[in-house]
């Protein structure tokens, strides 16, 4: 069977105070968003050509397409995936991969991921892929380590039971038609990720146990903690 990875990479550098996009900041000597579509892209046996096991698609904005093909021919990239223009939100963006797709024949799962989450680990994708293939979906999660509060509209907070929330990462999986459908509905600004597009849609969705390793590079200190966390793996 074939498999999807839909590869979402949007972000512009604001919130990280950086002049170029994040997915685009070096990361042990090359872009963040080069990592990420490795960890997609290699064959069982680790290396890497045409007969990986996934279609790997990459949303990037418009603006920042030619950055990229700069930056592979830069740094030799050749992992095969192609490339399709995101959207105004991520919700746009992960539509606009699925409409992309112009045959659905053999293809089992789609996966979702952020472009700057380099660090999934295979066996993290596997357990997902596995998980969605027999559920439907396949969402990884996390324990809180934080105590967590909710605030009020009157500025008041209560605090939260920890022990019954998780942090929810991706990739998030699921039945190909199953998300192509979900991705029919009309653009919802509640939608916060690709679990709840399925589950307005009607349908539960499937958790699994993500890995704290996973992190997404939001702030100039994630960028160090994925450098050190790659290079004690190394």
């Amino acid at each position: 069977m074939k498999t999807i990875a839909i590869i979402v990479a949007g972000g512009s550098g604001t919130r990280f105070g950086a002049s170029m996009p994040k997915q685009f900041l070096a990361l042990m000597g090359k872009p963040v968003l080069m990592h990420t579509i490795e960890a997609f892209g290699k064959n069982r046996d680790g290396s890497f050509d045409d007969k990986s096991h996934m279609e790997i698609i990459v949303t990037l904005p418009e603006e920042q397409m030619g950055l990229w093909h700069d930056l592979c021919r830069e740094h030799g990239f050749t992992v095969p995936h192609r490339v399709v223009p995101g959207g105004k939100t991520r919700w746009h963006s992960v539509k606009n991969a699925l409409d992309s797709i112009s045959d659905l024949a053999g293809v089992d799962v789609i996966a979702v991921h952020d472009g700057v989450r380099p660090l999934a680990s295979a066996q993290l994708i596997d357990r997902c892929l596995t998980t969605a293939r027999r559920q439907g979906s396949a969402i990884p999660v996390v324990p809180l380590n934080d105590s967590v509060r909710q605030m009020d509209a009157d500025g008041g907070s209560r605090a939260l039971d920890r022990s019954s929330l998780r942090a929810v990462q991706t990739p998030q999986v699921f039945d190909a038609r199953l998300l192509i459908e979900a991705y029919r509905q009309p653009y919802d600004p509640t939608f916060t990720d690709d679990a709840s597009v399925v589950e307005r849609h009607g349908h539960d969705v499937t958790l699994v146990d993500g890995d704290p390793v996973n992190l997404k590079i939001t702030r100039p200190m994630d960028l160090a903690l994925a450098e050190y966390l790659m290079t004690c793996d190394a």
